[in-house]
């Protein structure tokens, strides 16, 4: 991962003096998918970082899975072999390059960072969302922020970059611009074999970029099998279909700053070996071949989990985001288990009723439909290292705030002297405390600094759940009906 770290104040005086100074390295931006119909997936990023900081260089090797790749660079080097490594270089440079920019972050999640961004832009503040080990938001230095804004400068100066090299057994050439690879009977990569279009590409932080061309629809080929699983019934797997590819439609400027559309692991859709694609997967994908789902004209924020425990969140409850009336706190059951509850719940107690209920809940046999988890405070204390903190052994975990559908939204941490240490929001929550599958839970202390969580659901609880789908889909409901059950008003129709 790439991190920037404060220079001196003399570089910083030095960089002022620059008319202006860029915030980032710029790269060219995808083009839109609305145009091409093709999208750009960073199968491996931040290739060549091991350079910034002095350590080997990385080598990239790629093989063929049958005839040769064929590589070819913007000086004209052509090169055919069935194994090809990549290498990377310092080259220096004739006259420095100055960076400097404000940093707002990290935030938990795209959608937190996509909000804040959103609302800079509302006050006329320029700003990017980049990914260089986290999200963060970009703003030009010098910019006046609100007060309330806490921002971070950074600056650096570079006087070399970071070029790839063509490494052959005694020689190794240097390669100039963008980089393609095409592979006319695939590429094996990590266990599984991608069809390409490949490109290396430089992205916003002096690194490089792995990247595939692919159409949408065959994109899921690659997202369908890893999402839902290849065994699920047909209808949830259409379902399926649907969403990532309103998903991707509607997150294809997620990575814009470096140059591609999405990337492949979970910050985007998992995107994994397209070839576990079996008959049913493609059958899913063709039946409901462009079909996206939109509100007022627009692809909806198109976002999924693996099991709600029973009840469906609002989406302002995941993230610090304004609400989408197609998410609503709603039971996600038969009418037996509607009649067990009323929302919003808002109490522990409430929640605490729901938990020691399963049967009539859709998606009920999810191993994580029910949960129980164990937290030492010396746990939690590593946990929140990366918020920099005192150093203090956490004494007292408190909710102080759930959503209508009683998922935690205020999470307070006190320390040994008795002070709050922190108080961790929405999805903060299960960034910082990785071994929570969901905020969906009650706290016990059952020791001293030992907590218990009891918790239901995996993942955000907010539109469709996956476990629901598949429980919905061998109910026999069909694919429309089980996204009207999970997006409440939106409408089926042909993304063109």
């Amino acid at each position: 991962m790439i991190f920037l770290t404060p220079f001196s104040n003399d570089l910083k005086a030095n960089i002022e003096l620059l008319s202006n100074p860029s915030t980032h390295h710029e790269v060219e931006a995808p083009k839109s998918i609305l145009f091409s119909k093709k999208l750009l997936v960073g199968l491996k990023p931040y290739l060549g970082s091991n350079l910034i900081n002095d350590f080997p260089s990385q080598t990239l090797e790629l093989t063929s899975a049958g005839k040769p790749l064929i590589l070819k660079d913007s000086s004209g080097i052509v090169h055919k072999s069935r194994n090809i490594k990549i290498g990377w270089i310092k080259v220096p440079l004739n006259s420095p390059k100055y960076f400097s920019r404000q940093v707002v972050g990290p935030f938990a999640s795209f959608e937190s960072a996509h909000t804040f961004s959103k609302a800079l832009k509302s006050k006329g503040i320029l700003n990017v969302i980049a990914h260089p080990a986290d999200w963060e938001v970009w703003i030009p230095d010098g910019t006046t922020l609100p007060s309330s804004i806490q921002a971070k400068t950074f600056a650096k100066k570079l006087d070399y970059e970071i070029k790839p090299t063509l490494k052959l057994q005694s020689e190794e050439f240097l390669l100039s611009g963008q980089i393609q690879i095409n592979a006319p009977d695939g590429l094996n990569w990590k266990g599984g074999i991608y069809s390409g279009l490949f490109f290396l590409k430089p992205d916003a932080y002096g690194t490089w970029t792995f990247i595939e061309e692919v159409s949408i629809e065959k994109y899921l080929h690659g997202v369908i099998p890893h999402e839902i699983g290849a065994s699920s019934p047909l209808p949830a797997k259409a379902a399926q279909a649907v969403l990532a590819r309103t998903w991707a439609v509607a997150n294809s400027s997620r990575f814009a700053v470096d140059g591609y559309h999405l990337c492949s692991d979970t910050q985007c859709q998992v995107y994994r070996d397209p070839q576990k694609a079996d008959s049913e997967v493609l059958t899913a994908i063709k039946t409901t071949e462009h079909k996206i789902l939109t509100w007022d004209g627009e692809p909806i924020h198109a976002v999924y989990h693996a099991t709600n425990g029973g009840i469906m969140s609002s989406v302002n409850e995941a993230w610090n985001m304004q609400n989408l009336v197609y998410f609503r706190p709603m039971l996600d059951g038969s009418k037996r288990w509607k009649k067990n509850f009323s929302i919003p719940f808002y109490s522990s107690n409430d929640v605490t009723r729901l938990l020691n209920r399963r049967d009539g809940a859709y998606g009920n046999n999810h191993h994580l439909f029910r949960w129980t988890r164990k937290l030492k405070s010396s746990e939690l204390r590593n946990y929140l290292q990366s918020l920099d903190l005192d150093q203090e052994l956490p004494t007292q975990l408190k909710v102080i705030e759930r959503g209508p559908s009683g998922r935690v939204l205020a999470l307070e941490v006190f320390g040994e002297k008795g002070k709050s240490l922190v108080v961790l929001r929405r999805d903060s929550i299960r960034r910082i405390i990785k071994n929570l599958p969901s905020t969906l839970f009650i706290i016990k202390k059952i020791d001293q600094g030992v907590w218990e969580f009891k918790g239901g659901g995996f993942g955000h609880g907010v539109g469709m759940s996956q476990a629901g789908a598949i429980d919905l889909a061998l109910r026999g409901w069909s694919t429309t009906k089980i996204l009207q059950h999970y997006y409440p008003g939106t409408r089926y129709e042909s993304f063109r």
